[in-house]
């Protein structure tokens, strides 16, 4: 009987602790409608960012496979006019002078190219009016012909358009005897330089407008140095070129 008594006392002692455990447990981790969707938020978000993320990655493939279609060409040929302002002769304004340039360029990779170039420049020089020569010439026509070859390389490039460097070195052929029927003493007299080959170089800042992966309008300001008349002219001028890439690797 005694031990029956102490077994009950037990039970209801467990039945009152029971429900205050069960409370404390639910008080330590509530469950709330919102603390329920966070995982479904998270997940949400990770596959938003996944899904810009191959976004990002399908555009920047693109444009890589882009680039490599048009710089990819072994070969470029170009052709186009030009404009140059020369001094041709001591102590005589700077002549404008208009030229034709075609070239080729053999390219070792997306970037570094070797070229070949030629150019021809026109223009007319004013002498003054010379009573010393008794010539009346007062505009004497003067051209130079020129052949070059350096390195280029394209440091900067997108689909669309490309930016480039190129260095060359060579020589020129100038005439400036035209006038003067040949006659040298002449054109020296009107303080024009002599006929004859001398050094020739240029350096020039390529940019190119990309119409298709293989034709392209190309503007090169450039500095052109010279040495006639054992001086060296400091010229300066641009080309306009519209340019053909072929020859896939």
């Amino acid at each position: 009987m005694h031990s029956f008594r102490r077994l009950a006392l037990l039970l209801a002692l467990s039945s009152a602790a029971v429900p205050a455990v069960l409370a404390q447990s639910s008080s330590s981790n509530p469950t709330t409608p919102e603390t329920a969707q966070q995982p479904a938020a998270e997940a949400q978000n990770q596959g938003e960012i996944s899904v810009q993320a191959r976004i990002r990655a399908r555009r920047a493939q693109r444009r890589a496979a882009a680039i490599h279609e048009a710089y990819a060409h072994r070969y470029e040929a170009y052709f186009g006019l030009g404009y140059l302002l020369f001094m041709p002769g001591v102590n005589l304004q700077r002549a404008h002078e208009y030229a034709w340039n075609p070239g080729f360029t053999r390219y070792f990779g997306d970037r570094l190219g070797v070229t070949v170039d030629a150019r021809g420049y026109y223009g007319s020089a004013y002498v003054y009016n010379n009573a010393i020569t008794n010539s009346h010439i007062t505009n004497a026509e003067v051209s130079q012909y020129v052949f070059l070859a350096g390195p280029s390389y394209r440091f900067y490039a997108q689909p669309r358009y490309a930016l480039a460097a190129r260095v060359m070195g060579g020589a020129a052929y100038g005439h400036f005897t035209g006038d003067t029927s040949g006659d040298e003493t002449l054109a020296e007299a009107l303080g024009l330089w002599p006929d004859g080959p001398v050094f020739a170089a240029s350096a020039a800042l390529l940019f190119d407008y990309n119409f298709t992966p293989s034709v392209s309008f190309r503007l090169a300001p450039e500095f052109v140095p010279t040495g006639f008349g054992s001086t060296i002219q400091h010229s300066f001028g641009f080309t306009g070129s519209v340019v053909y890439r072929f020859g896939k690797p």
